[in-house]
């Protein structure tokens, strides 16, 4: 079975925050997100994606 974490346990881990998580799941840009009950669940093996804002 899969293990999950919640968008704010993945903010956590990567140093961004809780809104930052929930919009990189919103857009579709972490794969193997599950949006249960407006909860995101992340894999636990997920990888914090590059910032494209910066340049």
């Amino acid at each position: 079975m899969f293990e999950y974490m919640t968008a704010q346990d993945a903010a956590e881990l990567w140093g961004i925050s809780v809104r930052r998580a929930q919009r990189l799941c919103k857009e579709n840009r972490i794969e193997g997100i599950l949006n249960i009950n407006r909860a995101w669940l992340i894999p636990k093996g997920a990888v914090k994606l590059a910032d494209a804002r910066k340049r």
